[in-house]
């Protein structure tokens, strides 16, 4: 048979039962020690008392007891014990005009094995407990005592007084911890507040605001439930700037099909143009074919450039190794010359050779997209260098540069310095650059006015 579960104490609840533990246990030590100091304290007042009763004996004497015997007990208090063993004697005085309670013989013979050392000791008769002594004397043992139960009835009413104490004790401290305590953590409770709500927000797609926070007041982390609130706003914080960044990737991947599926169209329309025109009029068949070819290459080359990037952003490893960046400079400025007559293509290269650490082949296709850029976005006559410097290589030109608005989405993929998309191109080849120098561990700037444009890119130097 399975126990049932036990419902969890709350902080609260452990809190209170904490500080209300620990006032009963601190009253209860008091309580204690305070009734042991007393019993002690009337114990030795009683000891005093009986033996001052024996020292008031004064021996025999003509003066008859009440139970007939011939000793003089002196002056003694009421209720005195006073026994004479060997005369099998005992009473108890009265008060004064009373003569008291005599012993019986069971009673006064319990009596006689109290010893003779000056000492007091408890015994117990019949009628109750004593505290006594005894002394010889010319008439046998006198034994004298007196009553313990005034000792008994001030403790039993101290105890009784500190139970009653305890319990007030221990309810006050409930309720005063349980106030006390859910006052305390009154500021936790609004810092587990503002989690639910934040819990209950839709976080499953679109653009996620946050407005949720902790107040500052909540956050102070000299303290723990600040230490709580200042964490929850950080994770609130970095959940809200991670959401964001999943929300424009999101928005990037539809804009990406989007762009990619009209820059497949346009060929794809071509070619299917073509094909209906060379069916219809087969004189038409090898201006179609030469049209269906310049748009399958295209075609081609921007797939290629499409899983280039894919692989890219899947963070595909590429080769590694040391790689001449002056001979590779030097070839894709003489490639260029060759290309485009138009403008003066110029190149600066440090005395030694510079090498750095990455794949030659996309290196190269880094260099070939910039120096592209430069000419289809510059007016004949323009200037392009190239700088090798030990950390990578800028390409400068004196074109018009970019436009204000543009500049900033340069890298972007689909970014077209031509709106009117007259120049050809799919718009991916600084998106490439981007792409392929952070896979190398580098990083790519471009700074932009009319007539000074400098791209830069840093590249890791290889290893020793």
């Amino acid at each position: 048979m399975r126990l049932p579960r036990l419902r969890p104490l709350t902080l609260t609840a452990r809190l209170v039962a904490v500080a209300v533990l620990l006032v009963a246990v601190a009253a209860t030590l008091i309580g204690a020690a305070t009734t042991l100091a007393m019993r002690d304290h009337l114990s030795d007042k009683l000891n005093e008392s009986v033996l001052a009763s024996i020292r008031r004996t004064e021996g025999p004497g003509p003066r008859p007891g009440p139970g007939g015997g011939v000793i003089d007990i002196g002056n003694q208090p009421p209720g005195t014990l006073v026994a004479l063993p060997d005369l099998d004697d005992g009473y108890i005085l009265g008060n004064r005009g009373d003569d008291g309670d005599e012993l019986d013989a069971d009673e006064v013979s319990e009596l006689a094995s109290v010893p003779v050392d000056g000492r007091v000791h408890d015994v117990r008769v019949g009628r109750g407990s004593y505290r006594v002594t005894a002394v010889d004397t010319n008439q046998g043992l006198l034994v004298i005592g007196q009553s313990t139960d005034d000792l008994d009835d001030a403790v039993a009413s101290l105890l009784a007084a500190e139970a009653a104490f305890l319990l007030l004790g221990v309810l006050g401290a409930a309720g005063v911890g349980t106030w006390v305590v859910r006052r305390q953590l009154a500021p936790l409770r609004e810092v587990a507040a503002t989690a639910h709500r934040v819990a209950e927000l839709p976080l499953a797609s679109g653009d996620i605001e946050m407005a949720e926070r902790v107040p500052d007041r909540l956050t102070d982390e000299r303290t723990e439930i600040g230490q709580v609130g200042s964490a929850l706003n950080a994770m609130l914080d970095h959940v809200e700037d991670s959401l964001g960044q999943r929300h424009r990737s999101e928005q990037q991947v539809r804009q990406f099909v989007a762009d990619a599926s009209h820059e497949l169209r346009t060929p794809l329309a071509t070619i299917a143009g073509y094909t209906e025109l060379a069916r219809h009029r087969p004189e038409t068949s090898g201006t179609a074919l030469d049209k269906v070819e310049t748009e399958s290459a295209r075609m081609t080359a921007l797939v290629e450039d499409l899983l280039l990037l894919a692989r890219l952003d899947s963070g595909r490893p590429l080769e590694r190794g040391p790689v001449d960046l002056s001979r590779l400079l030097l070839e894709a400025v003489d490639d260029a010359r060759v290309v485009d007559a138009e403008r003066s293509w110029r190149l600066s290269l440090p005395d030694e050779p510079i090498t750095v650490t990455g794949d030659e082949a996309r290196l190269h296709q880094v260099v070939t997209n910039l120096l592209t850029n430069a000419r289809t976005h510059t007016p004949a006559g323009s200037t392009v260098t190239v700088t090798a410097t030990p950390e990578g290589f800028t390409v400068h030109d004196d074109g018009p540069g970019f436009a204000p608005d543009l500049a900033p989405h340069a890298f972007e993929r689909f970014t077209r310095g031509d709106v009117a998309r007259t120049r050809g191109g799919a718009g991916l080849g600084l998106s490439l650059v981007q792409a392929i120098v952070a896979a190398h561990g580098g990083s790519v700037e471009l700074t932009s006015s009319p007539g000074d444009t400098t791209i830069t890119v840093a590249l890791p130097s290889p290893h020793p």
